[in-house]
């Protein structure tokens, strides 16, 4: 069963009320749980049948009248199944039959006696719900469901001026915000660009908004974070502002935790920061070993210091320095960190050696470190001798080691070309000292259905049109991948990789090359509509088509029917009915077109599916009551970054931040 594989503890509670699972998890074409929940918990619609909650029979009664309302109302379908609201987590419905000895009220709900639970027609169009009460429990059917949603979705749109500014104002009334809430209408207003830069400042020092500390805060704000006496929040504000060389030195010297200074001094390393020299001196004689061994990988540490660490009492830290201070070495500090007692550290002073001495078979032999053996296979100078020994004798492993190594003989490399190990030959392949006519004959394995990574030799030729020509006739597919991650390519070129046979290939030139043409475009379209890395391509490309696409209006494809909306002649009227599309991806991109109306924005925030509801709830034509509704917990994240929402609103929202985090 999918829905027990999902985890969600509540299905023990559908097999103790006798219910048989019938189906497995999905997202139903129906009223959302939370939304149908407001017809029972909310008292939107009058209770249908009241059962006392002193009777002896309460759950026997409370089953009787469901089944009879249930019946009544078309809740059981031909097949007896029918949707429940099992109360998990993901809050989805389940659909059900009714076992043997079934009892929804004595097993659905939270404790016993206090049945809670939701049914619905697998049409959506019938609901009968039970919540329990102090004196009695509360049976609530509603029909019509469908024509209701469209009704409140209608008298939603009409909302006046008056109604707009009265539902704001609900927002601000009664007991003030949880802390929770809170935090998330930090988060949103973060997100939200209508919310003036001066009071960003408060949401990442006042409760330490992640998302507003991703913006560029002023000075004052990241004194202040960085002042925080909780170390998350100094962190973040050091992964994520640009900080002064003085900022820097301030919250290293003010870190008395050993870890921390660690971490600081780590980040300072990985994003390149030139710290000031009193700070690289503090951190070089820092008696942490593993703060010293970063502090050796900062960018603008002296030289004076880089050689001093190659010979600190700790060998962690001379194996780091001796990487970034080789260049600045003598030969006797080489000599010595080559003889070094510690074997990470000759270890790597030996590769680095070799990448200007040939290495001789002797010393390579004597390295008894697998992954030493093979670094230096892959990146080291070698001795004739020894290359074509391994080369003809090796292992398979140091062979495909030596496929990798850029510096050998040419005529080696092409014995490599015939080797029996198919990845030797695929490393081979894959290597810029080939001609594409020696390319073309190495028998290499290409799986189109794994990710590669570009070739970095290729994209270091973008410029070089001529190199380009000739590698986009490549016989190997990745060649012509990297080829067509080129942001600028010659006409020729282009016509070329918008034919290949490899539909990577395509994707690749829709989504880096400006030069990429419209009909290539389109096709990418029609099995492709965007990645994490090129979330706009190929809709996004300037050259994609906008003009002829209202023919796809009524495409079998719900994917091609999406496009009709970026025909500049689509009306509002295609929007609306868009906005009805059997296709949830359909309804999502009416959901996020600024001609969506306020009643269709209404309606959608009840969509079966979380991402449209999520764009609905983001649209500026969303009404107020509603906004509110989300921002009183509905969806208060979501609803604080909607673009819509008056200043004066968002200035009231900020104080009231404010004021709880000085509560």
């Amino acid at each position: 069963m999918g829905i027990m594989a999902g985890g969600c503890e509540h299905i023990q509670q559908l097999e103790r009320a006798g219910l048989e699972i019938a189906a497995d998890q999905q997202i139903e074409e129906v009223l959302p749980v939370p939304f149908a929940r407001r017809y029972v918990v909310e008292g939107e619609a009058e209770p249908t049948v009241k059962v006392r909650s002193e009777r002896s029979d309460l759950a026997d009664e409370v089953n009787a009248q469901w089944y009879r309302l249930a019946s009544e109302a078309g809740i059981l379908g031909a097949d007896g199944v029918f949707l429940v609201d099992v109360g998990c987590s993901s809050r989805r419905w389940v659909r059900v039959r009714l076992g043997a000895a079934w009892d929804l009220a004595g097993a659905l709900g939270e404790r016993p006696g206090r049945p809670e639970f939701l049914t619905l027609s697998p049409d959506g169009d019938a609901l009968v719900g039970a919540t329990s009460g102090e004196r009695d429990v509360r049976l609530v059917a509603v029909d019509r469901v469908k024509a209701r949603q469209e009704e409140a979705a209608q008298a939603a749109g009409r909302e006046t001026a008056q109604e707009r500014a009265a539902a704001w104002e609900t927002l601000f009334s009664g007991p003030g915000p949880a802390k929770a809430l809170l935090e998330s209408w930090a988060d949103g207003l973060s997100l939200n660009p209508a919310t003036p830069a001066e009071l960003r400042p408060l949401l990442a020092s006042a409760y330490g908004s992640s998302y507003a500390i991703y913006g560029r805060l002023p000075t004052e704000s990241v004194d202040a974070l960085l002042d925080d006496p909780e170390w998350k929040t100094r962190l973040r504000a050091v992964e994520h502002q640009k900080l002064t060389p003085g900022q820097w030195a301030r919250v290293i010297a003010g870190e008395e935790s050993e870890r921390h200074r660690w971490i600081l001094t780590m980040v300072a390393a990985d994003h390149r920061v030139e710290l000031t020299e009193d700070t690289c001196r503090r951190l070089a004689a820092d008696p942490s070993a593993r703060v010293r061994s970063e502090a050796a990988r900062l960018t603008a540490l002296p030289v004076d210091l880089a050689l001093t660490l190659t010979a600190d009492p700790d060998g962690s830290v001379r194996a780091t320095a001796c990487q970034t201070a080789w260049p600045r070495l003598d030969a006797c500090a080489r000599e010595l960190l080559l003889a070094d007692p510690h074997g990470v550290v000759r270890a790597r002073a030996r590769l680095l050696h070799h990448q200007e001495h040939p290495m001789p078979r002797p010393v390579f032999e004597a390295v008894e470190v697998s992954e030493v053996r093979t670094k230096a296979l892959e990146t080291c100078l070698l001795e004739r001798e020894l290359a074509e020994h391994l080369v003809r004798h090796g292992e398979y492993q140091e062979r495909r080691a030596l496929a990798e190594n850029p510096r050998l003989d040419l005529d080696l490399v092409l014995l490599l070309a015939e080797d029996p190990d198919a990845y030797v030959r695929s490393a081979v392949a894959q290597r810029a000292d080939l001609t594409e006519e020696q390319r073309a004959a190495v028998d290499f394995e290409f799986d189109p259905k794994v990710h590669y990574w570009d070739l970095d030799w290729v994209v270091a030729l973008h410029e070089d049109e001529d190199a380009m020509r000739r590698l986009a006739a490549s016989a190997h597919p990745l060649v012509r991948r990297s080829v067509a991650r080129a942001r600028r390519l010659p006409p020729d070129v282009v016509e070329r990789l918008a034919r290949d046979e490899d539909r990577v290939v395509q994707l690749f030139l829709a989504e880096s090359c400006d030069d990429a043409p419209a009909d290539m475009l389109l096709s990418v379209w029609k099995w492709w509509d965007g990645s994490l890395t090129a979330p706009d391509r190929p809709r996004g490309h300037p050259n994609f088509p906008r003009h002829g696409l209202l023919r796809y209006a009524d495409d079998p494809s719900p994917r091609m029917r999406r496009l009709a909306l970026d025909d500049p002649e689509s009306t509002p009227e295609l929007v609306e009915r868009l906005s009805r599309d059997p296709s949830k991806e359909v309804r999502y991109r009416a959901a996020t077109d600024p001609r969506l109306s306020a009643a269709a924005a209404a309606r959608l925030l009840q969509d079966p599916h979380e991402d449209v509801r999520h764009a609905a709830a983001l649209h500026p034509q969303l009404p107020a009551r509603l906004l509110v509704w989300l921002l009183r917990g509905g969806g208060p994240e979501t609803a604080a970054r909607n673009p819509a929402l008056p200043e004066e609103v968002i200035r009231r929202m900020a104080g009231t931040l404010a004021a709880g985090a000085d509560g």
